[in-house]
C-alpha cells in the first residue's frame, strides 16, 4: 500500500524548504565576543581559526562598524587588564581599556548593543570569579565588588551588564546599585545557568583567566543538576534580571529547552570557545564540513529555544555577507 501522507512533498526544493522552515539563525540574533587588551594597534586571533580576537580599543572601532553594518545583534566585551589585583580595589584603572572600548564602540556604531562581562577572574592573580580568603571564594564580599564594576560599566555606556560569576545574590545587588545611581535603563543579562565546564579552555587562554588553584565547582553549577538549574534561573528572574543566559550551549540543550518552557524572558545561549574549537578541529582534520557543522550547531541551539546566541561565528558570518 502506497503512503497517502508524504512529508517529502514539503522538502522537494530549496524554496519549499525555506517556506516551511520553523526556525532560522539570523545575524541579528548573534552576539560576537571580543577580548579588550591595553595599548593601540593590537588585533590578534589567539590561535588561527579560533574565532577569539584580542583587540585594543582603537581597533575595536573598525570591528563594531563592520558588525553593525551587517546587522549583527551586538558585541560582548571581556576585559584583559594590564595589572591584576586581589583586593577588589582600583577597578577603574583595571577597567580603563574597557572604558575606552565602550567609547570607541558607541562612537562608531551608536545603536549597536554592547554587552560587558562582569566577573573578577581576569582581574585577579588567582583567576577566580570572586574575592578569595585562604582557599575559600567569598560570596557577599565579591558581590559588592561586582556591583561596583557594574555601575562603572553602566556609567560608561554599556547597554547590558553581564554577571558571569555565579555568586549568590549578585543580580539583586547589581540591580539595586544601578538604580541607586540613576542607571535604571541599564539591563542585566544574567549568566543564570553556567556549568563548571571543561569547554572553557580557549576562552581562559584569551582572557588570561585560568584559576591558579583548585577549580570553580564551589560556585559554578554541576552538570548533573537539572532541577538546580531551574532554581538558578528563577532566582535570577526574581532578583531583577532582564534576560538570562545558559552556558555552555551545545552540552546544555535540554536546559535551554527547560528555560524556554519555564519563563518568557529573553533567553541567550553561549556557544563557548571549546564547543567552537571542536567543530574547527574536526573540520581541520578532514572529518566534517566546517560551515555545515557550524550552521547545524547554531540551529540546534536556536531550535532548543534560545532567542540570541553568543558565538565566535558572528564575525565570520558578517564578513561572508
Amino acid at each position: 500500500m502506497k503512503p497517502t501522507v508524504r512529508l517529502r512533498r514539503l522538502r522537494q526544493t530549496p524554496q519549499i524548504r525555506s517556506l516551511f522552515a520553523e526556525n532560522e539563525v539570523a545575524l541579528r540574533q548573534l552576539v560576537q565576543p571580543y577580548f579588550i587588551v591595553p595599548g593601540k594597534g593590537i588585533k590578534r586571533e589567539t590561535r588561527p581559526g579560533s574565532g577569539l580576537w584580542q583587540l585594543s580599543p582603537d581597533l575595536l572601532r573598525e570591528e563594531v562598524g563592520l558588525l553593525s553594518r551587517a546587522n549583527v545583534g551586538g558585541v560582548m566585551l571581556f576585559g584583559v587588564p594590564e595589572h591584576k589585583r586581589d583586593d577588589g580595589e582600583g577597578l577603574a584603572a583595571q577597567l580603563e581599556p574597557l572604558r575606552q572600548a565602550i567609547t570607541e564602540s558607541k562612537s562608531a556604531a551608536p545603536t549597536l548593543p554592547i554587552f560587558a562581562d562582569v566577573c573578577l577572574c581576569a582581574y585577579t592573580t588567582h583567576g577566580h570569579c570572586g574575592l578569595v580568603k585562604g582557599d575559600k571564594i567569598l560570596n557577599d564580599e565579591s558581590v559588592k565588588v561586582l556591583s561596583a564594576m557594574s555601575v562603572l560599566l553602566a556609567q560608561w555606556g554599556v547597554d547590558f551588564v553581564c554577571p558571569s560569576d555565579m555568586m549568590d545574590g549578585r543580580v539583586a545587588s547589581i540591580r539595586a546599585a544601578l538604580d541607586e545611581q540613576g542607571l535604571q535603563d541599564t539591563s542585566i543579562l544574567s549568566y543564570a545557568i553556567k556549568m563548571a565546564s571543561a569547554f572553557y579552555g580557549p576562552f581562559r587562554e584569551a582572557a588570561h583567566s585560568a584559576p591558579g588553584f583548585g577549580d570553580r565547582k564551589s560556585y559554578q553549577m554541576p552538570a548533573s543538576n537539572r532541577r538546580e538549574a531551574r532554581r538558578e534561573l528563577m532566582l535570577d528572574l526574581e532578583e531583577g534580571a532582564d534576560a538570562l543566559l545558559v552556558k555552555p550551549a551545545m552540552s546544555n540543550l535540554d536546559l535551554i529547552r527547560d528555560a524556554r518552557e519555564a519563563c518568557d524572558a529573553p533567553l541567550f545561549a553561549y556557544q563557548v570557545s571549546g564547543e567552537y574549537a571542536m567543530i574547527r578541529a574536526a573540520a581541520d582534520a578532514g572529518l566534517i564540513d566546517f560551515q555545515r557543522a557550524l550552521d547545524e550547531s547554531l540551529m540546534s541551539i536556536k531550535r532548543a529555544g534560545a532567542d540570541v546566541i553568543v558565538t565566535y561565528a558572528a564575525r565570520p558570518y558578517a564578513l561572508a555577507r
